[in-house]
């Protein structure tokens, strides 16, 4: 069976059409299901010299062979690098109508292009971004960041929030249920038996015996002990600046904060990281970059994490086939 592959072009005044139209023939075969705007492609094309040929169709039960077709979903006089609330509007209707689809299993997976928070909430959308959306609209309370490439997985505790806030954040948060989550997706949709995964302190040393900090000892040490008793192979907490010297050992990271994690995965693989939601009812992935706003419409666009992140994605929805 063809494995149908939903895009979403993220927001049209970035650089996601101008990927897309690179990298459309270095990805496995399949059935690519765009959906965006024939305008901003069109204008990719021109930006790239690319003759990109995508079949514009209204659903995708339409799409019966392996190749590219383009769900219109909103068009507009978009222009490369001048985003506002129309394309934050359009970059909305683009994930809204994928969403449907994927929930109604007319597309297998879903790789979504970046979007711009401040310009799709200046629409009227009410969610910061794709995972909190994606989520509600799954039903979903229990979810996960993970970045990825061939050397190293990262999993955060949290995500997006200022430094200050996030020792407070991480005390209201059940990081055993993350945990608990991490496992069980690595095992699920990556087929690793029993992984090993790496916890990181939050402070440096891990708080150096409560001198330098204590959130090591009131709650993340005495976690990873209550899962390690009901038989989670499980690491740490670790010493943050030591942790990733033997990366090729564990399976997987869990970090407390999103720089603590991804400063060693984006030096390892910046170009090849991909970010992927643990604990959605079906396989999201995403390249590791934003909209490139400064660059857009000047055909320097780098389409290698995007090709990471469909390639992932796929592999993902064999191994789970």
């Amino acid at each position: 069976m063809v494995t149908k592959v939903g895009i979403t072009l993220g927001d049209p005044a970035g650089i996601s059409p101008e990927i897309l139209v690179k990298s459309h023939k270095k990805l496995p075969e399949a059935v690519y299901i765009v959906y965006g705007s024939k305008i901003a492609i069109e204008i990719a094309g021109k930006i790239t010299g690319i003759n990109f040929k995508c079949k514009q169709i209204k659903s995708p039960e339409e799409a019966k062979n392996k190749g590219f077709y383009l769900i219109n979903v909103y068009d507009s006089e978009f222009k490369p690098g001048k985003p506002d609330s129309e394309t934050g509007k359009a970059s909305a209707l683009f994930l809204e109508k994928a969403t449907d689809h994927i929930l109604e299993k007319k597309v297998d997976v879903l790789v979504t292009l970046p979007i711009s928070k401040r310009h799709i909430m200046a629409s009227g959308f009410k969610f910061p971004g794709h995972t909190d959306y994606l989520a509600y609209r799954a039903g979903v309370k229990n979810y996960l960041m993970m970045l990825m490439c061939n050397k190293l997985k990262v999993a955060l505790a949290t995500t997006h929030i200022p430094i200050k806030d996030v020792p407070d954040t991480l005390r209201k948060t059940d990081i055993k249920k993350q945990i608990k989550l991490l496992t069980k997706e690595l095992e699920e949709k990556f087929k690793i038996k029993n992984p090993k995964i790496a916890v990181l302190g939050l402070n440096p040393h891990s708080g150096d015996g409560g001198n330098i900090g204590r959130e090591e000892i009131e709650f993340i040490q005495p976690a990873v002990d209550t899962l390690k008793r009901e038989g989670f192979n499980l690491y740490g907490c670790l010493s943050p600046d030591t942790a990733f010297v033997d990366y090729k050992k564990y399976d997987a990271y869990f970090a407390m904060y999103h720089d603590q994690g991804l400063i060693p995965l984006k030096m390892l693989c910046f170009k090849k990281a991909v970010n992927i939601t643990l604990g959605l009812p079906f396989i999201r992935t995403s390249p590791d970059h934003g909209t490139g706003f400064d660059i857009a419409g000047k055909n320097k666009a780098d389409p290698s994490s995007f090709i990471e992140a469909v390639k992932v994605s796929y592999r993902m929805k064999k191994l789970s086939a």
